[in-house]
């Protein structure tokens, strides 16, 4: 927050490295906390209210003194879950046996994309991200349940194909051939003839999921005119 000078020590002289100057401060993201009243007793401000209490006082010793009282009640609670044989199951972090560390579960590493993300968020101690496509993600669902689709009619026609060749053909066998005749190319569908192909409705996995999409999109405008109000 505040000033930063680069020193050289071989001359003396200093350089200005960094000054939040009233326009960066403008910029900055605002900082968006639990109240203190809705924290569970594990919330890290609930947890060492009283560390911070100190330090805001200048008082070292008293925070020096509390962090040992926390630390302690911490190491003990471990002792006994040991001597009970009770294991311990974090919610929202996993130990990687391979590195030693501990890593937050819902993480999101990718690049934040200004066209898209609209504000990332925590939730319950997840990690969330609004976006401005919602109906990618209903997209890709949608493709893999028509490569399914496909997969499946293809491997049917295959089926049919071979009952043609059969030694032996009957009348019955006469009746499948005439069923299963199908276009050459079926990754070159139109519309119509999905739907010909029973393609029309993919799955209900799809339609659920695009109500919800609906409702976040209508929520994400809400959202949106909301803040365009409170700037004017």
């Amino acid at each position: 927050d505040g000033e930063v000078h680069i020193n050289e020590l071989k001359n003396g002289n200093t350089e200005m490295f960094w000054n939040p100057t009233s326009e960066v401060r403008r910029q900055r993201l605002k900082r968006h906390i639990v109240l203190f009243e809705e924290q569970t007793e594990f919330e890290s401000e609930r947890l060492w209210q009283h560390v911070t209490s100190a330090i805001n006082k200048g008082d070292q010793q008293k925070a020096t003194q509390e962090k040992f009282v926390l630390e302690e009640e911490q190491r003990n609670a471990a002792r006994e879950r040991r001597e009970s044989g009770i294991e311990w199951k974090p919610l929202l972090f996993q130990h990687d046996a391979g590195t030693n560390e501990w890593h937050y579960k819902y993480e999101d590493l990718r690049p934040w994309d200004p066209l898209n993300d609209i504000a990332q968020f925590e939730k319950d101690g997840i990690l969330q991200t609004m976006e401005r496509h919602l109906s990618t993600r209903m997209s890709n669902h949608k493709a893999t349940c028509m490569n399914n689709q496909i997969t499946r009619h293809k491997r049917s026609a295959k089926d049919c194909r071979r009952r043609k060749t059969s030694d032996q053909p009957s009348n019955h066998s006469q009746n499948t051939e005439s069923s299963c005749s199908t276009p050459e190319s079926v990754q070159e569908l139109s519309d119509d003839d999905g739907k010909c192909l029973g393609f029309e409705s993919l799955c209900a996995q799809c339609g659920k999921e695009m109500n919800h999409l609906k409702e976040i999109h209508s929520a994400v405008l809400s959202l949106q005119k909301a803040q365009q109000d409170i700037h004017r």
